[in-house]
């Protein structure tokens, strides 16, 4: 499933949810401000029967017509009753006629009832009060009368209920037009937020092809790191493969002259069927051990890993108190005191093997010329990482040095004691897009700068 179709997914679900809550919310505060008005409105319209009620001797005179035009109707769905306390009927408002609303109910003076009442598949609402009636007797005006009467107001529910009906069905066409709406338009949203994406996996396919080398266009910083970090390993294969070539290349090229050696030393051996002397078997293992350093050379310059920022986190400092504790034993003769200016929390991006390679072959190299003292120091320089190797040795002579910082120095021209160790570090150094620098020290030994 694409990342497109899961976010369309989420959202519907999301959605959907959000909806049916809402559209639940707002049918329930419809429902409860509708009921509110029927109940305000039928107790109004009791409150007004009361009013305008006439009560004597021979009953109760209403006109129907003044309280509620629906009242004087027939079967308007709006129903009037005044009964005594033996649910005799005493008034009934005209709508009564050809309809068949509730029985009308007795209540005792001062009780109210509202309440829902189903009759033959029809519901109703019926709002009743109680009341003691006092009037003057009609033969003797000093005399009151007392009677128990009660008032019934009944509604029939149907049209509420079409009304309710009506607003569901409008709400819910706008909920669901809106849902159509919110989904379109996140659809859209969607394929223009991550047409990035699409755009890097239409560049990958090109340079899948080999139709282009690296990803090209600028991207927004959510995902540049992204791209940044693919064309980063791209260029760091790609030169890994140069790297092989060129190795395999200068090895096959260096190998030419001591093989060539080797030959001529077998073929005089043939010629003469005589063993081989002193002097040219000192030869021959001379010529072997020149192609073993070859071999080691090309090799390590084509294994570096070189900066892709992809490496480990490196602690320098632990790394190299392990490469000076195994020094300090191979020239514990020399008691050589080895101060390193580093701070133990300082970590940088690399491959360890190159590390080890690269500070291993540099001290190895210090150790073996340094009189007593080694001094290993950093700095940062413009967010880059510097280095600094320095001993009291005879240092290196300044056309030498510029010679070994020549790039694509081989084994064969490098010079005995610094050509396979510095050409190593030389390599590793210009792996990591960094720099080199071979001066003399402040007590006249070599200072060693690099640059990462």
């Amino acid at each position: 499933m694409s990342l497109n179709q899961r976010i369309i997914i989420s959202a519907g679900v999301v959605l959907f949810f959000f909806i049916t809550i809402t559209a639940a919310a707002l049918n329930s505060a419809y429902v409860e401000s509708s009921e509110n008005a029927l109940r305000n409105q039928l107790t109004s319209q009791l409150y007004a029967l009361m009013a305008a009620a006439e009560v004597d001797a021979d009953g109760v005179v209403l006109p129907t017509d003044e309280l509620d035009s629906l009242l004087g109707l027939p079967s308007s769905g709006l129903y009037a009753f005044v009964t005594d306390s033996k649910q005799n009927v005493l008034w009934q408002s005209s709508s009564v006629l050809d309809a068949d609303p509730p029985d009308p109910m007795v209540l005792a003076a001062g009780d109210k009832h509202f309440f829902s009442y189903s009759k033959e598949d029809k519901n109703y609402w019926i709002h009743a009060h109680g009341v003691n009636w006092a009037y003057e007797d009609e033969l003797d005006d000093s005399k009151t009368v007392v009677i128990a009467l009660t008032f019934n107001i009944i509604t029939d529910l149907a049209v509420y209920q079409a009304s309710l009906d009506e607003y569901r069905s409008t709400l819910w066409r706008w909920l669901l037009g809106m849902a159509a709406f919110l989904i379109i338009t996140q659809a859209i949203i969607l394929r223009w937020g991550l047409s990035p994406l699409r755009k890097v996996s239409a560049e990958l396919n090109q340079i899948e092809s080999g139709r282009q080398h690296h990803i090209q266009k600028d991207y927004p910083k959510e995902i540049k790191r992204l791209t940044d970090n693919i064309n980063t390993l791209l260029t760091q294969e790609r030169n890994q493969k140069t790297r092989y070539r060129n190795a395999l290349g200068d090895l096959a090229h260096s190998l030419k002259t001591p093989l060539a050696v080797l030959q001529s030393n077998i073929n005089k051996q043939a010629e003469s069927d005589v063993a081989l002397d002193n002097k040219t078997q000192a030869n021959v293992r001379q010529q072997l051990e020149r192609m073993n350093s070859i071999v080691e050379y090309q090799l390590q310059r084509a294994a570096t890993a070189g900066s892709g920022g992809t490496g480990q986190s490196l602690k320098i400092r632990t790394l190299l108190d392990r490469i000076i504790d195994s020094l300090q034993k191979v020239y514990r003769d020399k008691k050589l005191e080895i101060d390193i200016d580093i701070e133990a929390q300082l970590t940088i991006t690399a491959d360890e093997g190159d590390m080890m390679e690269l500070f291993g072959n540099l001290l190895d190299n210090a150790c073996k010329w340094a009189n007593s003292r080694i001094v290993i120091s950093y700095l940062e320089v413009e967010q880059r990482h510097q280095f600094i190797i320095s001993d009291d040795g005879p240092g290196i002579k300044p056309e030498l040095a510029g010679q070994l910082l020549k790039r694509g120095v081989r084994a064969d021209e490098s010079t005995a004691g610094h050509g396979i160790g510095l050409s190593i570090v030389h390599s590793i150094v210009d792996a990591y897009d960094g720099d080199m620098q071979i001066t003399s020290s402040a007590s006249g030994g070599a200072e060693i700068s690099i640059t990462l």
